[in-house]
């Protein structure tokens, strides 16, 4: 069975997955290789839909296969985390899971004004074209270096629709987490979501205090930036407009919104996702 760990893009996903395949994937809870993060690989992917016939070519030919493909991932029973941007709900008519596939989900939202920043760095756009990336209610991902080929289709829908879709589900128990209060106060958010994990995944582990404090301390956004400053990051891309690698690691702490756009531009923003900021409280 699957317990996702989903979000929309830029939102911290990442560092999440480093903290829990740190803390359930290592005897002592030291994040020191990202290869640790393919315990949580992402779905979808191409490779789970090898079993499938459709025309890569065309964008959103997978999501009628997204419920088969779990199952056959659940085929042997075991537990397993995935990492999702994926919207939660019906795409062309087809579910992107069921109760019958997933145990669980954790969701970590973050403040769309600030992930504007990060959204406008990874992909390369102006403010303005990430804006629009992020309201666009029909907006997907794909691997765009393979040409003609959309078998990594991932439906996100706009940062309010994908955050909505995951907040609103009855279908399984999910934990709404604020990626600020996981900036702010780590140690007790991640605690609490351990134990939320560990109960909604009926695994009789108790909370490992030492393996947390590790995972905290080896996956901080200063130890992760010097990681992949150092060694490189396997989830950085490569440019499409230069042939070297786009920092994953940006601005971390330092991307603050009110610091870095204008006016004008703050006053729009605002406006726009003016209803979810109120219902986050930011």
């Amino acid at each position: 069975m699957i317990f996702w760990i989903s979000s929309y893009p830029k939102s911290g996903n990442t560092w999440l997955r480093a903290l829990l395949s740190a803390y359930y994937f290592t005897k002592d809870g030291t994040f020191n290789n990202d290869d640790l993060l393919a315990n949580i690989s992402q779905f979808p992917e191409k490779k789970y839909f090898d079993h499938f016939h459709y025309e890569r070519d065309i964008p959103g030919e997978t999501v009628k296969f997204m419920i088969k493909a779990q199952e056959i991932i659940n085929d042997d029973k075991k537990i397993r985390f995935f990492k999702t941007h994926n919207f939660l709900g019906l795409m062309g008519g087809y579910e992107f899971t069921n109760i019958k596939n997933t145990l669980g989900a954790v969701h970590i939202v973050r403040d769309p004004r600030n992930v504007i920043t990060s959204i406008k760095n990874h992909f390369e756009m102006s403010y303005d074209e990430a804006l629009n990336f992020m309201i666009n209610e029909k907006k997907f991902t794909y691997d765009f270096f393979k040409k003609n080929d959309y078998s990594d289709f991932q439906f996100i829908s706009s940062w309010e629709k994908n955050y909505q879709s995951w907040k609103n589900n009855k279908i399984f128990p999910i934990k709404l987490i604020k990626y600020e209060d996981l900036t702010n106060e780590t140690f007790y958010i991640f605690k609490d979501l351990i134990n939320f994990i560990d109960k909604t995944c009926k695994t009789k582990m108790s909370f490992n205090r030492q393996k947390a404090q590790n995972a905290l301390a080896t996956t901080s956004f200063q130890e992760l930036k010097k990681y992949e400053a150092n060694k490189g990051f396997v989830e950085s891309v490569t440019s499409k407009k230069r042939k070297n690698s786009i920092p994953f690691f940006y601005l971390g702490p330092d991307n603050d919104w009110k610091k870095i756009f204008d006016k004008s531009f703050k006053e729009k923003i605002n406006n726009i996702f003016k209803k979810n900021l109120i219902e986050l409280n930011y």
